[in-house]
């Protein structure tokens, strides 16, 4: 195990810049918000942990990357925000999302209700569930799990076609697993930044996944007629529970924040590190820490202090109850004084 520590002068300019204006642009910000955000380097910090490593298999390790500081956040000429002509994000629910219509619908609901609270200040909107073989994708039998896969490029493609002209972005959801080439054993998503579009699974999230078997049901990849689909009409749909809602909610904000630019975060525990498993994954906070917090804000114009004011129902009727005492802890430091926010959550 080891514990990544950055000194407080390496956290404060990834946080604020060397770039004067971008300096002036912090310094702007409401008391409450900057002495939120300054917690990053603080040498006693207790809202926001340091990475640890668990094993070389971490992302961290197995994927060496460079850091993305705020600075090279705002200068990405490649990146994508929303405007006023496009602020919607999209999510495209790909064949069934729960056993029943009803169970459906409380999902998506929920779903919608913590993408809202995350990307503060824009809109969520859910598209009718479209069948795989409206998609024409390929799709396969994984040859370790023996379970059904359809194709990441393939979908892509088609939400690219279905677009809305109002969209910062159009995300598909799906249960089923994905793969992006026939080498690869599995993704749990794939994005296109250049075009707004993404797709990802929550499939691997369901304790019975592995025990779902479709050997010799499909005997090569193919892409054919609708026909060829009804292999899907059947498919295993994992319970919903409050761990794979968990999961949904982690993975849906970690791959938008992509589409909005943010890079795999290397600088403190945040909900923007890259995971190479799942039990990895499940170490990911819900949060965001200050640096990539930034970046949200920047890319989408919030009020720090008004995103965590206390959040809809939809995280105690989900059983997300984690979220409560860490946003409580975050409420109550941008809370300078009464002027300023009311934002007690007792």
């Amino acid at each position: 195990m080891q514990v990544l520590r950055h000194s407080e002068h390496t956290l404060k300019t990834a946080l604020l810049s060397k770039n004067p204006d971008l300096v002036s642009q912090y310094e702007k910000l409401d008391a409450g918000e900057q002495r939120l955000m300054n917690e990053a380097f603080q040498p006693r910090n207790n809202l926001f942990e340091p990475i640890t490593l668990h094993s070389q298999s971490d992302w961290i390790s197995s994927h060496p990357e460079a850091p993305q500081d705020f600075e090279q956040f705002f200068s990405d000429r490649y990146r994508k925000a929303p405007c006023p002509k496009k602020h919607i994000i999209y999510i495209q629910p790909i064949g069934f999302l729960g056993n029943t219509r009803v169970i459906s619908e409380e999902y998506i609901k929920w779903l919608k209700g913590y993408c809202e609270a995350f990307f503060y200040g824009l809109k969520v909107k859910f598209l009718e569930p479209v069948s795989v073989s409206a998609t024409k994708c390929s799709f396969r039998v994984n040859e370790n799990t023996q379970n059904l896969q359809i194709h990441t490029g393939h979908i892509l493609a088609f939400l690219k076609r279905n677009k809305p002209e109002d969209a910062f972005c159009i995300v598909g959801i799906t249960m089923i697993d994905l793969y992006p080439r026939d080498s690869w054993n599995f993704v749990f998503g794939q994005a296109s930044l250049s075009s707004g579009v993404g797709i990802f699974s929550f499939a691997r999230y369901g304790k019975d996944f592995y025990t779902s078997k479709y050997e010799g049901s499909v005997k090569v990849p193919q892409r054919t007629v609708s026909s060829d689909y009804s292999i899907f009409d059947n498919y295993y749909i994992p319970e919903i529970t409050s761990v794979l809602l968990l999961r949904s909610c982690k993975t849906l904000t970690h791959e938008i924040g992509h589409i909005l630019g943010l890079r795999h975060c290397q600088w403190l525990a945040c909900l923007m590190q890259g995971s190479n498993h799942l039990e990895e994954s499940d170490r990911r906070p819900l949060n965001v820490c200050p640096i990539c917090l930034r970046k949200l804000q920047s890319a989408i114009g919030f009020n720090i202090v008004e995103r965590y004011k206390p959040p809809s129902s939809h995280s105690v009727k989900t059983g997300v109850t984690s979220l409560s005492p860490w946003w409580k802890e975050k409420t109550d430091f941008c809370k300078l004084s009464s002027d300023l926010c009311t934002l007690n959550m007792r």
